[in-house]
């Protein structure tokens, strides 16, 4: 344990289905003005709400919003009782740091999100030198939130390793079913070891339900007994996120899921492509739809036996 963590404080066990939408490289990108990426984010903001308007659960309903271009969402969301969680990293980095250097903790206090969350890529094989690095900048912010009793959302990406894809003949799809959910459970205790406790740990998609529990249980060994998993939908297909959902809802340890992409891309390219013209309206109807449907299939996936 981190110093000053109480493990009775640790961990986050209640429902928790995020609109996630704090890409920022990304999202300029899928805009094409940077500009327009704050009247994109109201929209996805729109989305979500016309969501809960029409049967989202309010408690368990979140967004993940950036303080660049979404700082009015993050504050409306906050002022209208919503889950709020925030990034702390730059966008776009291969290694984990601060996006506002050694001053996030006034970014955190100035908006005060439910959730800090943290995107990191991190592979137990990989660079040591790097895990190292990353580890002691995270075990910094972990550590700087718990003793302000604030929560620490943790997106775990692993990238495959030039010789992990040779294993598997170059395929990335062999790599997330044969070898990434070994290699997720071996960054999650390396960085537990490193003093590094998130609340919530936002998990790449897993098909196998085994594999899940594994995951799950592992957040929550040797006493970390509320620290909780979310799914996350790293831009793919209804059909792949479904199948994800469906292999963690229901165990102990997943509470919900924290989905970007497959929710808003297709409202968002529309806007980007015609900001004036296009059906608004539509739009705002698809993303709420969408948000709504992974609700649905989560909690619509057959308990465990």
């Amino acid at each position: 344990m981190g110093n000053n963590i109480g493990l009775n404080e640790l961990g986050y066990d209640e429902k928790l289905y995020i609109l996630a939408f704090d890409h920022r490289g990304s999202f300029e990108k899928m805009v094409g003005d940077v500009e327009r990426v704050p009247g994109a984010k109201k929209l996805i903001w729109e989305g979500f709400q016309r969501a809960v308007g029409e049967g989202a659960p309010k408690e368990y309903a979140g967004v993940l919003v950036d303080p660049q271009y979404g700082p009015d969402v993050a504050g409306e969301a906050k002022a209208g009782g919503f889950k709020l969680a925030m990034p702390v990293e730059k966008s776009g980095q291969n290694e984990f740091d601060f996006e506002y250097g050694d001053s996030f903790g006034e970014k955190i206090e100035e908006f005060d999100p439910d959730f800090s969350k943290v995107l990191v890529r991190y592979n137990a094989e990989g660079d040591p030198e790097m895990n190292e690095r990353q580890s002691a900048k995270l075990r910094q912010l972990s550590e700087w939130l718990h003793e302000r009793h604030r929560k620490f959302l943790f997106e775990l990406l692993v990238p495959a390793e030039p010789a992990q894809l040779e294993k598997v003949g170059g395929s990335e799809d062999r790599y997330d079913v044969e070898l990434r959910p070994q290699l997720m459970m071996e960054a999650i205790l390396q960085l537990q070891n490193a003093g590094v406790e998130p609340d919530i740990w936002k998990i790449e998609g897993i098909s196998d339900r085994e594999a899940c529990n594994e995951i799950a249980t592992l957040c929550r060994r040797e006493g970390r007994d509320k620290v909780s998993c979310v799914v996350l939908g790293r831009g793919a297909s209804d059909e792949k996120v479904d199948e994800w959902l469906r292999a963690a809802a229901g165990l102990g340890g997943y509470i919900g899921f924290a989905i970007g992409r497959s929710i808003f891309a297709e409202a968002v390219k529309a806007f980007a492509a015609d900001p004036d013209g296009f059906d608004r309206a539509a739009a705002v109807e698809s993303i709420a739809r969408k948000y709504l449907r992974f609700i649905d299939v989560y909690e619509g996936a057959p308990a465990p036996v």
